[in-house]
């Protein structure tokens, strides 16, 4: 089955320059991916922000507890864990690997001053 696909695009491929370029080009569009000439035209967008309205929905997904949204770090706040989710444009991520411990700042903090 494969080998039939395989010969296929192999008979396409071989034919002229603009007939290649036009099946690589159906190939990465299938793929989801652009040839390189498109991303140099992009142009920059802003980062997307996080929409607050989510925070009725969202729950820490280790304690599920209600999250506060913090607007200066970008990051959901679990204040009962004392761990912050990033949010990258506009997305949070929920991973725990991703979060990174608040309290424990702190408490280094307390330690230091005395």
């Amino acid at each position: 089955m494969l080998s039939g696909a395989r010969g296929r695009l192999a008979s396409a491929l071989r034919g002229t320059s603009a007939a290649r370029s036009a099946v690589a080009c159906r190939c990465l569009h299938a793929s989801g991916s652009r040839p390189l000439a498109d991303r140099s035209n992009k142009t920059e967008e802003p980062p997307r922000a996080f929409d607050p309205a989510l925070l009725e929905f969202l729950v820490c997904p280790l304690s599920k507890k209600p999250l506060r949204y913090e607007a200066s770090t970008n990051e959901l706040i679990n204040e009962e864990l004392g761990i912050a989710y990033p949010v990258i444009d506009g997305i949070p991520n929920m991973i725990p690997q991703a979060a990174r411990m608040t309290h424990q700042s702190k408490k280094q903090e307390e330690v230091e001053q005395r």
